[in-house]
């Protein structure tokens, strides 16, 4: 499977991130497999943040649940993770990944990262 991040590479603080990953070849996000967002930055290393599954449940890691939402667009082959009200610490390099098994690791198919700066 072949996972593509985008998003908008700068953002302002306290605005709200929009980030997509695209299934560019591979099962589809509607396929049994759990489609992950998993950051990485210097403070907090690699940071699970929300999953979606098979099904319309989604899963979040619990200090993020407030500020993140997870979708699906099945027609686009796309999963979009949103973050509210961004602050310097939310700066990082953002992953898409697929598991097999489970919402929350091991993940084994990763994209390559989007880097997002948080700067006014």
């Amino acid at each position: 499977v072949q996972l593509q991040e985008s998003g908008p590479g700068l953002v302002k603080p306290s605005q709200t991130l929009s980030l997509t990953c695209t299934v560019i070849s591979g099962p589809t996000p509607t396929d049994r497999y759990y489609w992950g967002w998993i950051r990485q930055s210097p403070r907090k290393g690699l940071e699970w943040m929300r999953a979606i599954g098979n099904s319309v449940r989604t899963y979040y890691n619990p200090p993020l649940k407030s500020r993140t939402s997870i979708s699906r667009d099945a027609y686009k082959n796309q999963i979009t993770l949103q973050l509210t009200s961004v602050t310097a610490e939310d700066a990082g390099v953002y992953y898409c990944a697929r598991s097999l098994d489970s919402y929350y690791w091991p993940y084994g198919d990763w994209g390559q990262g989007t880097q997002v700066t948080v700067s006014s």
